[in-house]
């Protein structure tokens, strides 16, 4: 069997995916710099997504690599495909083949099934498990379980391809991509 095809870009978005700011204080998010550290040293193009001003972009990405380019797409609102297209020519792409996003809005989401892009929801960074809120801190374990169910749920009838609770599961899931791809699926 020859090797599955490789990933063009991965685009991220940028709060609840990469940078967590629970505290007021941007962190980057478990499994954020490792999961991009890999895909780095497989020469993947990546770049974060968020619908932001530059200067707050630049606020909440400033805990990630350096090498890492954003995309504050204040001007392109979700879910139309633009901000995904746009975020791909900063990485001069030549092609939607291969290209996944990852993220755990819905919306952005949507942007990006809109631009043909492959896509992996997290479940864990999605509105309904949202860990910051008092809400969310008050439930039991069960019902953080559960409503991390009822986010894979709301996130794979959107249409995502792929849904993990977090980033530390995206080399599985990029190899499951791979797989689907090297079969001949298409998003």
């Amino acid at each position: 069997m020859q090797d599955a095809p490789a990933f063009t870009a991965v685009l991220f978005g940028l709060r609840g995916c990469l940078v967590q700011a629970a505290t007021g204080i941007p962190l980057p998010a478990p499994g954020a710099l490792d999961s991009l550290a890999r895909l780095r040293e497989r020469n993947v193009p990546c770049i974060w997504l968020d619908e932001l001003s530059s200067a707050e972009g630049r606020q909440l990405s400033h805990v990630l690599p350096d090498w890492l380019p954003g995309h504050a797409a204040s001007d392109c609102r979700w879910p139309a495909p633009d901000a995904c297209w746009k975020a791909l020519m900063t990485l001069e792409s030549q092609r939607l083949d291969g290209c996944v996003l990852v993220s755990g809005e819905p919306r952005l989401l949507q942007s990006g099934l809109n631009a043909g892009l492959w896509t992996v929801g997290l479940a864990t960074c999605s509105p309904t498990c949202d860990r910051t809120s008092s809400q969310w801190q008050a439930m039991s374990p069960q019902d953080q379980e559960r409503a991390r169910g009822k986010a894979t749920l709301e996130l794979f009838d959107l249409g995502a391809h792929s849904v993990i609770d977090h980033l530390e599961s995206l080399d599985t899931c990029l190899a499951d991509i791979a797989l689907r791809r090297h079969k001949g699926e298409k998003p």
